[in-house]
Formats: structure tokens, sequence, C-alpha cells
């Protein structure tokens, strides 16, 4: 397996892994083991990739099989979640420090080929992720849909992310994680 930053060329590859496991068209047997929410255009991963250098990926026999994305909270802005995380963000202290755009950024969404889960994929990515993330920030913020155990538990219990607070959104329940990037 090969971590990497996305370029250009990948977008493709990206976008078909995501679509297999977006909310809106992820198969309904596959829900129990994950999904993403957010829906994402070639634009907006262009402008990730090349603005925010905030995409990375898993690459296994010239095949996208996983991503991150992780950016600022400025990218993020144009969603009404994110706008609702940000107003939010003055609310937020994590070990005695006030998080803000400026020490924080939103990680996720997250996504694994069913082909490679279970393999360590996941703490591997999220490794390289937060490494390249931490020249920049010093404080990863991201929520979990509470539908989706899979991923809270992923989150909590594999790359010890801690809980820090729970939200509603849009007739939604949430958890926000939090964790030091160094």
């Amino acid at each position: 397996m090969i971590y990497r930053l996305a370029n250009i060329e990948d977008i493709e590859g990206i976008l078909a892994l995501h679509r297999k496991y977006q909310i809106d068209t992820i198969k309904e047997e596959d829900k129990k083991d994950g999904f993403v929410t957010t829906a994402f255009t070639r634009e907006e991963l262009h402008k990730l990739i090349t603005e925010e250098n905030g995409l990375f990926i898993g690459v296994k026999d010239k095949n996208i099989v996983a991503y991150i994305m992780s950016a600022s909270w400025a990218f993020w802005s144009k969603w009404d979640m994110f706008k609702f995380m940000i107003e939010d963000l003055q609310n937020c202290v994590y070990n005695g420090v006030q998080l803000t755009v400026d020490n924080s950024y939103q990680y996720g969404p997250i996504c694994i080929d069913k082909s490679v889960r279970g393999s360590g994929v996941l703490e591997e990515i999220f490794a390289f992720a937060i490494k390249n993330m931490s020249y920049r920030f010093t404080y990863l913020v991201t929520f979990v849909n509470k539908q989706n155990f899979r991923s809270y538990e992923a989150h909590k219990r594999k790359l010890g992310l801690e809980v820090l607070k729970e939200f509603q959104f849009h007739g939604n329940d949430y958890y926000e994680f939090v964790c030091p990037t160094v």
C-alpha cells in the first residue's frame, strides 16, 4: 500500500470510491458498515488538492482504496454543517485550549474500500494525514453521525479520538471528536 497526497489525475478514482460509500448512492446492505454523508464535485476535490493540500489517498495495485479529506475551516465553510461547526467553535474547549479556525481543522470524511478494511489501512492513512496537517494546525476536529456506529468505533477505539461533545443538526444526532495533531 502506498500513501500519498492526491493529485489532479486521482480525482476520478477518488470519486469512484466515494460513490460506493456515500449515503445517497451506497447499497442499503452496506450502510451498516459505515458511510460518508457529504457529496463532493470534481471542482471541490480540485480545490482540496491544489489549495489545501488536504486529500490523502491509499493506493493498492494502482487502485485508490482509501482517502482522507482534511482542510481549513475556510474550505468547509460553504456547507451548512460546517458553518454550524465553525460558529460553535467558540463553545469548544479541549484540555483548557479554546479551539478556533486558526488552531484547528476539519478532518473527514474518510473512506476505505471493503476489500482492505481491517488490514491496518485506517491507522496508516490517518497517521499519514495527521502528520501532514500537523504543520499547519494543532488540533483535528471532526464529527460522526450517531447512526454510523462503525465510524464511531473506528475513531474512538482504533484512532483514539476523544468525544468533545454531542450535537444535533437538521434533525440528526452527532458526536464531535477532537485530538491533538502532535
